[in-house]
């Protein structure tokens, strides 16, 4: 299973990373595209201001940003969305029932022990990957010293395997208070670079001389929290979900072992 939920995993990556790679290209060439030079002595100022103005509005969307960011900072937001999309949906496959807490185990393993068959339930637990199986398998093997044994052990294999999840779903706890600093930090960057070109000027500088400072300001802040809200969304969604899940698996866990409470040396599996 968990083969699967990695297997799923890769072609997810692979596919996101076509798609930013698509992108970037996209990108770089809207943004070095060649424009039409025109001679300001071969036309008045107002047509040359007119054919300026033409020249902005040909310009993409897309390609607006990518100049107004640089190169640095689109590798930056670029590394940081693909690592968003990528441990976003490996966590997303990771919290699914079936990896957690699958009902099938539930009901074969229960099954095994009304019939008395604790071999089978050790081997059906043990060969299931789900964080259920492993609680499970972990605390049939420590039957035989004891219940308390048994159940300590079963509580240190959903720590373990809890603190896993935990980590990986933390990344995204992580951009979202990531994303957010390096839109701070093109912020300042943008401004100290409009603030440079008014001081190395003799004379009032033009606005399109303070644009590409101003641009880069806002446009980094922007994608810093176009990055940012969807993590800290994400993670909180999930992490409520894998805690459910986690909940659920603990009760039921407990509710099957209870069995054997109050024996002092359970069967051998």
């Amino acid at each position: 299973m968990r083969q699967s939920v990695l297997n799923g995993y890769r072609a997810s990556v692979v596919f996101w990373l076509m798609v930013l790679l698509v992108v970037g290209v996209i990108a770089t060439d809207h943004a070095f595209s060649p424009t039409p030079a025109v001679a300001a002595d071969d036309m008045g100022a107002e047509e040359a201001a007119e054919a300026d103005e033409a020249a902005a509005m040909q310009e993409s969307y897309l390609g607006w940003f990518y100049r107004a960011l640089g190169l640095k900072y689109v590798v930056v937001f670029l590394a940081i969305s693909f690592t968003l999309v990528a441990f976003f949906v490996m966590n997303l496959l990771v919290s699914r029932r079936d990896n957690i807490c699958p009902l099938h185990l539930v009901e074969g393993f229960e099954g095994h022990l009304n019939e008395k068959r604790y071999q089978e339930a050790y081997e059906l637990a043990k060969a299931d990957e789900s964080l259920l199986g492993q609680v499970l398998a972990s605390g049939l093997a420590k039957l035989s010293t004891g219940y308390d044994n048994a159940l300590a052990s079963m509580q240190e294999t959903g720590q373990e395997e809890s603190l896993k999840l935990d980590q990986r779903l933390s990344v995204l706890a992580l951009i979202g208070t990531v994303a957010p600093m390096f839109g701070l930090l093109g912020t300042v960057d943008g401004m100290v670079a409009s603030f440079q070109v008014i001081a190395r000027s003799s004379t009032t500088p033009k606005p399109s001389e303070l644009a590409q400072g101003i641009s880069m300001a806002l446009v980094t802040t922007l994608i810093g929290l176009w990055l940012a809200i969807p993590a800290i969304l994400s993670f909180n969604l999930l992490k409520n979900r894998q805690a459910k899940l986690l909940l659920e698996s603990g009760i039921i866990s407990e509710n099957l072992m209870k069995r054997f409470q109050g024996v002092s040396s359970g069967p051998k599996p």
